[in-house]
């Protein structure tokens, strides 16, 4: 509101003086005679901007005595919200949590069960009667003779079947 009277005063100074001196609706022989390489006037070429430098370094901010507090009512109302929206969404979190968890260990037991099945194949091949015979031919172990059996009485010597 400052600037508008004098928006309405008219202070600058026309470009050209001669124009200035000679009244608005007279013609010269000037306007009549134009030079054919004269550019014609442009819009709003008689307007001069001033462009003014503003300098506030030296400006203080004045404190704003309940800015502080509707800082931390902003912020305690986030914390409520996000408490809030945290609660509603734990549940469906967990479940999906969970659902992961019981995934993975069904691909576990899938593959500890396939792991015993092989090492249950592994065993019955070492135990087979085939392969521990040959085992028995390779390091010559035979199967004792009737002759080489002897049998241990419970009534018999004592010391016989005690280590000392």
């Amino acid at each position: 509101m400052a600037t508008l009277p004098t928006f309405f005063r008219r202070t600058e100074a026309p470009a050209n003086p001669v124009m200035a001196a000679r009244p608005v609706g007279a013609r010269t022989e000037r306007d009549t005679e134009r030079d054919p390489h004269m550019l014609r006037a442009l819009p709003n070429d008689d307007i001069l901007f001033y462009c003014k430098k503003i300098d506030n370094s030296r400006l203080v901010r004045e404190a704003d005595p309940q800015g502080r507090g509707a800082c931390w009512s902003a912020i305690a109302g986030a914390c409520v919200l996000l408490v809030l929206l945290t609660s509603a969404f734990f549940p469906t979190v967990a479940t999906t949590l969970a659902g992961y968890k019981l995934e993975a260990l069904r691909t576990e037991e899938r593959q500890l069960l396939a792991e015993r099945r092989n090492l249950e194949l592994q065993e019955a091949e070492l135990l087979s009667p085939a392969r521990l015979d040959r085992l028995a031919k390779d390091n010559n172990l035979v199967t004792p003779s009737s002759r080489q059996v002897v049998h241990l009485d419970a009534k018999g010597d004592a010391t016989v079947a005690m280590v000392k």
